[in-house]
């Protein structure tokens, strides 16, 4: 499939389409938060994201900051031909629990080292997360974990017809 016509940016914007590949990790000026089963399970200002080619940022957390009890090891594993080796973590609040829907790189690939310690999260499992006060909404598709702001215009990959992009 042909690349989509990127949306142009107004300001304050940044379109995904000039995101690199290989993925780039950004330190922003930012505070997180994730709500699950109404408990507020992290609340951060140590934001690093991932930007790749067509995807939403994806925000990594630090492992650190999340309630004690939160994150717990899942089954499962995936591969990142540039970030290396991810495991699964189930998430856990408000008595809630979200099998495998957080992941981290605890080996990351020489370049992405800073993501050691650091976990992600799909968006769309959880009640809320937002970004300086602004509820995310997810990326589209049940693989990718971008968090979608109104920072960012598209279109995102994960969109049905975007496997080939």
């Amino acid at each position: 499939m042909p690349r989509p016509r990127p949306e142009t940016p107004g300001p304050g914007q940044e379109s995904v389409w000039d995101y690199p590949r290989p993925p780039r990790i950004e330190r922003v000026t930012a505070a997180a938060t994730i709500r699950l089963g109404g408990q507020l399970i992290v609340d951060t200002n140590d934001v690093v994201r991932v930007l790749e080619t067509s995807h939403p940022p994806v925000y990594y957390l630090p492992i650190a900051d999340f309630a004690p009890g939160a994150l717990a090891d899942a089954d499962g594993s995936s591969f990142c031909e540039f970030k290396g080796t991810a495991r699964y973590l189930d998430v856990r609040g408000g008595g809630e629990v979200r099998p495998a829907c957080a992941w981290n790189y605890p080996h990351p690939s020489p370049g992405y080292e800073s993501l050691r310690d650091r976990v992600a999260v799909y968006a769309q499992q959880m009640d809320e997360c937002t970004v300086d006060g602004e509820v995310v909404t997810p990326q589209p598709g049940g693989f990718y974990g971008g968090w979608i702001t109104s920072a960012v215009v598209g279109p995102f990959k994960g969109a049905p017809g975007s496997l080939g992009w």
